[in-house]
């Protein structure tokens, strides 16, 4: 992803977060200011949606006045009990009128943006305990990693080169977009790039000379992924059309555009991947994450290498890429057990 489109996505950020920190108490904005120097924009607007939903909690069942009226006092004042109450109120509560439900995985994601702040201010001094500590996340079920094998792989590449199975509506689409297609679905493949960081990808940061593309990975760290040769090729097909594209303004450094010839957007390669996806496989719910998965688990397979899986996929800790991967390693020795016989049948 390019500098450029990375400060536009961290400026968007930040002027999200101002409007939101309208809703919230006055003293969480030293929060959000105390994070600024080693978080993302992004993730303190994911913070801040999260902490919105607890001080509107705290506002209906607890303190009974709204959140722009809290005092770091009423901060003090909560147990862990209350947070406790929370996490039970997470389950299922009303927003406007619509039923909102939360699994394990929600919970533990907005208990993480209470813990944070709590530690925060008790940090400072600025409240004498911190009760957030006591409370548990909830127990995570580990779910199977879902990726596609190596037939499917296939198959989902030619299907998008054919455009065979689609309605013809689709077709009327596919034959102005099948080009792009292939080649962000092979470049997904072949590098375990996260879409986020597909979509962002500028010309420039092409050189065939070492069939390299440059990103930018979470918190910013810039990083060269190699690719092969098929999805050199992929990518020198869609160029040959790229470079015959009359882009809308300011969107013409993108490599990838829409059909209103504006950078592509995450939903729009989602809904792509999903498209294509749908008619290889109905048993598999396959986006482009599960491209990356698919990716990561090939890489892991050849090379038993988890260090080497964990820099390529960019993830800040080994353990993240343990927990999905190295399972592997347990089935292959499940099946060992059944491999040698102690006594002929």
């Amino acid at each position: 992803m390019s500098e450029s489109y990375h400060k536009t996505a961290e400026a968007q950020s930040i002027l999200k977060l101002r409007a939101l920190q309208k809703d919230l108490p006055p003293f969480v904005a030293e929060f959000f200011r105390g994070l600024a120097d080693y978080t993302s924009a992004r993730t303190r607007l994911g913070y801040a949606y999260d902490l919105k939903i607890f001080f509107m909690f705290l506002s209906e069942e607890l303190l009974h006045k709204s959140p722009q009226s809290f005092t770091i006092e009423d901060l003090a004042s909560l147990t862990a009990d209350d947070i406790e109450s929370f996490m039970d109120y997470l389950t299922y509560y009303l927003k406007q009128e619509v039923a909102i439900q939360n699994e394990a995985l929600g919970k533990s994601r907005k208990l993480a943006a209470v813990r944070t702040m709590f530690k925060y201010f008790y940090g400072k001094g600025k409240i004498p305990s911190n009760p957030a500590e006591l409370v548990g996340f909830p127990k995570l079920r580990e779910k199977a990693i879902t990726i596609l094998e190596a037939n499917e792989v296939a198959l989902l590449l030619d299907l998008v080169e054919s455009g065979e199975k689609l309605t013809a509506k689709q077709q009327y689409y596919h034959q102005r977009t099948k080009v792009r297609d292939v080649a962000i679905i092979t470049l997904l493949l072949g590098t375990g790039m996260r879409v986020s960081e597909c979509v962002g990808l500028n010309l420039l940061d092409l050189d065939f000379d070492v069939n390299g593309v440059k990103v930018t990975r979470k918190g910013g760290d810039e990083m060269i992924l190699y690719f092969g040769l098929e999805v050199a090729e992929a990518l020198e097909d869609y160029l040959a059309i790229r470079e015959k594209m009359e882009a809308k303004e300011g969107h013409s450094a993108a490599l990838f555009l829409s059909m209103q010839n504006r950078r592509i957007t995450d939903r729009a390669v989602q809904n792509l991947v999903k498209k294509y996806a749908s008619l290889v496989t109905t048993l598999k719910n396959i986006s482009p994450h599960k491209l990356r998965s698919t990716f990561g688990t090939q890489l892991y397979r050849e090379t038993q290498d988890i260090y080497l899986v964990a820099n390529v996929l960019g993830h800040a800790d080994v353990n993240t890429t343990r927990k999905h991967y190295a399972k592997m390693d347990d089935e292959q020795r499940r099946k060992a057990a059944n491999v040698v016989k102690l006594r002929k049948d």
